[in-house]
């Protein structure tokens, strides 16, 4: 089972959900106004334009291709993304664009790592979004200025090369031909942005958003050194041997988190806004998961008590790996300190708090952390399978598997917190748990239960974890690992 294209929203749907400003809808459709020429948000403020001067597009990209200019109230540029209603091929593609990726790489390389040719990405922007991939990056560069310009107070120079053009000419001549104003004019409409040693910027989500459960999640798990945790906000660290970035999320007004950075260089934006949205799933349409998996009764009380709950991701995938790999049948306390230790030993022999790369895991003396030896032979073994070719950006289960100490749930739970939203690791012993109190499931009989939640299997994962660990939410009461 897959979901429906994005286009399979009706024009009565996208009537009624902009006139109720639902922001479930935000970022699934846009509205563009014939008569004023600009394109909205489902949740726009403004007075709702009458139906026969409007038209629904599916991507920001597909209203501006057709003459219309974003909205200075709605603000098309903070809608979130809509990637998990489409091909998966194509999902990837979108994201690694969302990343900058296409100002670095031609749309034959950024295809062939998505796992289809230029051709067949042509095919699929076309069919399912209703313009090129050149036209999504050149919106999506204008956008991400356009957000630059109005929030932060960013030389025009320096946000040219951020939204990822060549030069400032280029960003004017694309501005000037898209919205017939030069960059500076959108400017003067705005109050000054005094100059500050942070940069902050809205993140958008469709509600409903359990920030509460998101930040709980994350705290259990900050990794000391690099992450720290308060009862309102996550703070990250960011060391390189050129500088410290330092990133801080905090819930924001309206359906929005709010990211604050420290010491980030305007190149670094469009990779550190990826990251952090993809870390605490703001692109989620939580929509058609909730009404999936609630005709599931095993499922249904907890999506009630916590609709709001999404899938937290992990910074990378090398991370995430090295989380499944040290949390491997031992607590989440137990795997954190020694992850903490992890890089309190980095810093030690490579001069900042991280976590080893492959190269450094290869080299790095990992006794006296309380690792099993098992466990440490095979931290060296990825490290040496990545220093040799292996790429977690693309590796099969296969690739993964064959590593020594890898098994099905580690790879599962990896992909799981990479973002699959279908990874599901049956042999969770929390998991087999969880669904019937009292009883536990085989890791068989578990995965044909859980068949009936494709194509959302982590989110219903994701919400017998959260059970388990918050028995007061349900009533339920299941043993944590």
């Amino acid at each position: 089972m897959s979901p429906l294209p994005q286009p399979d929203l009706s024009d009565a749907q996208c009537h009624a959900a902009r006139l109720a400003r639902d922001a479930r809808f935000d970022g699934r459709f846009f509205t563009g106004v014939l008569t004023t020429g600009i394109y909205c948000r489902p949740v726009c403020p403004a007075r709702p334009p009458l139906e026969r001067n409007v038209r629904y597009f599916f991507s920001a990209a597909a209203a501006e291709q057709a003459g219309l200019r974003p909205c200075l109230r709605c603000r098309p540029e903070l809608a979130p993304a809509q990637w998990r209603a489409l091909p998966g091929t194509l999902g990837v593609a979108l994201r690694a664009m969302s990343r900058g990726e296409l100002a670095e790489s031609s749309l034959e390389q950024l295809a062939a790592q998505s796992g289809v040719t230029a051709r067949t990405l042509r095919r699929q922007c076309e069919q399912y979004l209703g313009v090129s991939p050149l036209h999504i990056e050149q919106t999506r560069r204008l956008l991400l200025a356009k957000q630059l310009l109005t929030d932060t107070p960013l030389a025009i120079t320096e946000i040219a090369f951020a939204a990822g053009f060549g030069s400032l000419r280029r960003f004017n001549d694309a501005w000037l031909n898209a919205y017939g104003m030069a960059p500076s004019a959108i400017r003067r409409t705005l109050p000054a942005i005094a100059a500050a040693d942070t940069l902050t910027l809205r993140l958008a989500y469709r509600p409903p958003y359990d920030w509460p459960a998101m930040l709980s999640f994350f705290r259990a798990r900050a990794i000391k050194g690099i992450e720290e945790v308060s009862s309102h906000s996550y703070v990250r660290h960011i060391h390189s041997s050129e500088q410290v970035v330092t990133l801080t999320v905090q819930a924001g007004k309206g359906h929005n988190l709010e990211l604050t950075l420290a010491g980030a260089t305007p190149a670094q934006l469009p990779e550190l806004m990826y990251r952090v949205r993809h870390m605490w799933d703001l692109d989620a349409d939580p929509a058609p998961v909730l009404s999936h998996l609630a005709a599931c009764p095993a499922l249904a009380a907890h999506l009630h008590a916590t609709p709001g709950l999404r899938l937290p991701g992990g910074w990378n995938r090398h991370e995430v790996m090295l989380r499944a790999i040290i949390g491997q049948q031992i607590s989440v306390k137990g795997a954190v300190t020694i992850l903490g230790r992890l890089v309190a030993r980095r810093a030690e022999q490579c001069g900042a708090p991280a976590l080893p790369t492959a190269s450094e895991l290869q080299c790095m003396n990992l006794d006296g952390l309380g690792l099993p030896g098992s466990r440490v032979r095979t931290l060296k073994a990825l490290g040496a399978a990545i220093s040799n070719g292996l790429d977690l950006d693309s590796a099969s289960d296969a690739e993964l598997l064959a590593l020594p100490g890898i098994g099905p749930w580690t790879v599962a739970y990896w992909r799981l917190r990479c973002g699959d939203p279908d990874a599901f690791p049956a042999s969770d012993l929390v998991l087999q748990k969880a669904l019937e109190p009292g009883t536990r499931l085989s890791a068989q009989a578990l995965t044909e239960r859980a068949h009936a939640w494709r194509p959302w299997r982590a989110y219903a994962a994701s919400w017998l974890w959260h059970s388990a660990t918050h028995p007061n939410s349900t009533g339920a009461s299941h043993d944590p690992l």
